[in-house]
């Protein structure tokens, strides 16, 4: 069974200055973290350079999370890839919860149990949830901090390149080879957006992606339903 000891984080960004300096706060207090990579999708806001003067590596060009998280894991020299959103706070022992869950027989991935900061009251049950999509469907979500070996990750063809949905395909693969699991820690994640678009029809939108992901869509309906104007 493969020993684990380094891991490669990998953050996609976007306009993240408001977000992504308490995020690497936290990030630096795991010393398993050997490096943290910065993907950036277009930023107009600076999100580059402020990763930069924060110490990270910076890579430019890919557009969409799951292209931006491909080409930053392709670049990680560590033998674990962590994906990290720029607005996911993690603890300092959330590290070794990882090495330990991947030292379990048969896990070839997993993420974390996850709560939202600052939540309306219709969307609490984070946990409950994790627990559902997990043991129920064997997904888990963007948000949850997702991590996987690097060399499990090169052995399926590394993050799939779609704009939106990458996470439930990348455990498609992943479960072709084992089995997923959550670590035995909590992340947090913003409740930003939940509270710019509206709760009821935040997940209105998101059982509507999932079902037609489920149904087979491809990438490009996927993207028109997230978002019509902009989808090409």
């Amino acid at each position: 069974m493969p020993r684990y000891s380094h891991i490669s984080v990998v953050i996609p960004t976007r306009n993240e200055t408001a977000e992504l300096p308490e995020t690497l706060r936290r990030l630096r207090s795991v010393p398993e973290i050997a490096e943290i990579i910065v993907s950036d999708g277009a930023s107009t806001d600076g999100t580059r350079d402020l990763a930069r003067q924060l110490g990270c590596r910076v890579i430019e060009g890919a557009l969409g999370r799951g292209a931006q998280l491909r080409i930053a894991a392709q670049a990680a020299s560590a033998d674990v890839v962590w994906m990290v959103h720029a607005d996911t706070w993690v603890t300092a022992d959330s590290g070794q919860a990882l090495l330990r869950t991947l030292a379990r027989p048969g896990i070839v991935g997993g993420a974390f149990w996850k709560v939202f900061r600052d939540p309306h009251w219709l969307m609490r049950g984070s946990r409950w949830r994790c627990w559902t999509r997990l043991h129920f469907f064997g997904r888990l979500a963007a948000d949850q901090a997702l991590f996987v070996p690097r060399p499990v990750l090169e052995q399926i063809g590394g993050v799939p390149d779609m704009p939106l949905m990458e996470e439930f395909e990348l455990c498609k693969r992943l479960r072709r080879l084992g089995r997923l699991a959550l670590a035995p820690a909590v992340v947090q994640t913003s409740a930003r957006r939940w509270h710019e678009h509206g709760v009821i029809r935040t997940y209105l939108k998101m059982w509507r992606i999932t079902a037609a992901y489920t149904l087979g869509a491809t990438p490009e309906r996927l993207a028109q339903l997230y978002d019509p104007k902009n989808a090409n």
